[in-house]
């Protein structure tokens, strides 16, 4: 989830908390005033009727003699005016029928819904009562008993939590969406910043964030560009690393291809002469002597075969001399043979190879070889296809495609940490190019993009 949406969630989470604690907070404010109206009924109903029947017992001289009790006419208008709306007043004056009076419930509000109608009276129950006497100096004239009546009670709860949860509804979208707003606003930098991380998580360290108002963001926005820096700074050291290891390497490859041809080639080349010497030389009733020569001559030349492939992979002369092209087809032609009948590799080269900068060349020429190595070794492929296209994008690239039919797993090649596919990535990264590992229709396909570099930045290879 986005942080803005995370924020506004809390935030709207927060306001209906507020706004639930608000309406239990209503709804008992609504019970207290209940019962207070309730109380202050039965209060002034008493002290009402207590005049009353004094102005009776004075005016009128209506009385009983049983209980010297005026007998005045109560159920009034007089009466009403002092009842609360929806609360009804009980008295029985000098132990007669008990009679009611009832103030009109329509003047408490609109009827409340079913649901909340259970809920309050499941909560809070029926409505208290409250009762008085007449007077206290003749306490058996009557005690007033004043109630609310139950629906009554629902309907003022009601109404006053309609006009508060109205209010703070209102309110609760309103503080959403202002809150959305001034968050949104407070979060801006925090796209710029995602922006640059994405930059930098595929691999762009070129990236530099503005400054923010805020602290935390602009601390975070330094801290930001100083990775970037730093990293750049690294990957360019890395990458000049990594060159020079790979010049060493050449340069070691062909001390040790000079030394294997000067040394071990013509030890070679003695070692069968010897034996050809030996083998002509043998007496006719030496012939154990002549199948040892013979024996020596195939093995020294299993070792000069061998040498040879050897010095065929280590010498690099070819690609200076021959150019980028004819060292691709030399490589092809080599497997052909090598392979027969086993497997067919086909070549097929796009544009202009030549005029290219010697690191590039050699860096393609070794990526090729090491793939047709493993299509080769690590697969049963009857057909492998190697591709090399000279791309004409800005600044120029070259795109080397292998692609087989061994049937080969391509997600176990590219997880592979072995030394090949490892030198593979690390020759295409000190290039700046990208690689890319995939399943073809039967097999492993294997594509990287190089980027030439700039004319005189690099020896150029002459055109042949």
């Amino acid at each position: 989830m986005r942080l803005m949406a995370h924020l506004v969630l809390r935030l709207a989470g927060v306001a209906l908390v507020c706004l639930a604690i608000t309406i239990a907070w209503v709804v008992r404010d609504a019970r207290t005033s209940i019962e207070t109206e309730t109380s202050a009924s039965a209060e002034r109903a008493a002290r009402n009727l207590e005049n009353l029947y004094w102005r009776e017992l004075l005016w009128r001289g209506s009385m009983r003699r049983e209980l010297i009790l005026p007998v005045p006419d109560w159920e009034s208008l007089d009466t009403l005016k002092v009842i609360a709306p929806g609360v009804c007043v009980t008295f029985a004056p000098g132990g007669e029928t008990p009679r009611q009076l009832c103030s009109q419930i329509e003047g408490v509000g609109a009827p409340a819904p079913e649901w909340f109608a259970r809920t309050f009276e499941y909560w809070f129950g029926a409505p208290p009562s409250a009762s008085r006497f007449l007077t206290i100096r003749q306490q058996d004239t009557g005690v007033i008993v004043a109630e609310a009546d139950p629906a009554a009670a629902v309907r003022q709860a009601w109404r006053q939590i309609s006009i508060v949860v109205n209010v703070a509804a209102l309110m609760v979208c309103g503080i959403c969406l202002f809150g959305a707003v001034v968050i949104g606003h407070l979060l801006a930098p925090t796209r710029t910043i995602v922006a640059g991380l994405r930059r930098l998580e595929k691999g762009d360290y070129s990236v530099r964030l503005p400054r923010c108002n805020t602290a935390e963001f602009g601390h975070i926005a330094r801290a930001l560009n100083d990775l970037t820096e730093r990293l750049a700074l690294t990957t360019a050291e890395r990458v000049a690393l990594t060159k020079r290891l790979f010049e060493v390497q050449e340069e070691e490859r062909r001390a040790l291809a000079r030394d294997l041809h000067d040394e071990f080639g013509q030890c070679l080349t003695a070692t069968m002469a010897f034996s050809a010497s030996i083998e002509a030389g043998a007496a006719s009733d030496r012939p154990d002597l002549a199948q040892d020569a013979r024996s020596i001559t195939r093995v020294a030349r299993r070792m000069m075969a061998t040498l040879r492939e050897a010095l065929a992979r280590l010498r690099s002369q070819d690609l200076d001399e021959l150019g980028l092209e004819a060292s691709l087809t030399q490589l092809v032609a080599g497997w052909n043979v090598s392979s027969a009948p086993k497997a067919i590799f086909h070549l097929d080269v796009v544009g202009d190879l030549s005029s290219m900068p010697s690191t590039i060349a050699m860096s393609i020429y070794r990526v090729a070889q090491e793939c047709l190595t493993n299509a080769a070794r690590h697969g049963k492929p009857s057909d492998v296809y190697l591709r090399v296209e000279r791309v004409a994008s800005d600044g120029g690239a070259v795109a080397l495609t292998v692609e087989d039919d061994g049937g080969g797993d391509a997600a176990r090649i590219g997880a592979a940490s072995g030394r090949g596919i490892l030198g593979i990535r690390e020759r295409i990264a000190a290039c700046g190019g990208s690689l890319s590992i995939s399943r073809a229709a039967r097999g492993v396909r294997i594509a990287a993009i190089i980027p030439l570099m700039s004319p005189g930045r690099e020896r150029v290879l002459p055109a042949v």
